[in-house]
């Protein structure tokens, strides 16, 4: 499992700190039992937080193909001709989106 970023720890520890204190606050629980049930969801808040916090993007490799700038540059537009389905194409138009009555 890779290392959390100092971003992700200070996520975590601050959501887990304020989290106890409002749970502590609002339940007026003044039992071990409560106080250890609010630690532990406040535990797993915590933690559900940090690994949620979007990692930074890894840089590729000087050398790599990814790091050239063709690899950086964005994917052409696609063009009308592309969306057109190669059966539909050869049809005349008029065929598909009129109906004309049969024959005599």
């Amino acid at each position: 499992m890779p290392r959390p970023t100092p971003a992700q720890a200070a996520y975590g520890t601050l959501t887990v700190v304020f989290s106890t204190l409002a749970m502590l606050l609002l339940s007026q629980t003044t039992s071990g039992i409560g106080v250890a049930v609010i630690a532990v969801a406040a535990l797993g808040l915590g933690l559900l937080v940090a690994m949620t916090v979007p990692r930074p993007r890894s840089q590729p490799e000087p050398g790599s193909a990814a790091s050239s700038p063709a690899a950086r540059v964005a994917p052409a537009a696609r063009t009308a001709t592309e969306r057109v389905p190669v059966q539909r194409a050869a049809a005349p138009v008029l065929a598909d989106s009129v109906r004309e009555p049969a024959g005599p």
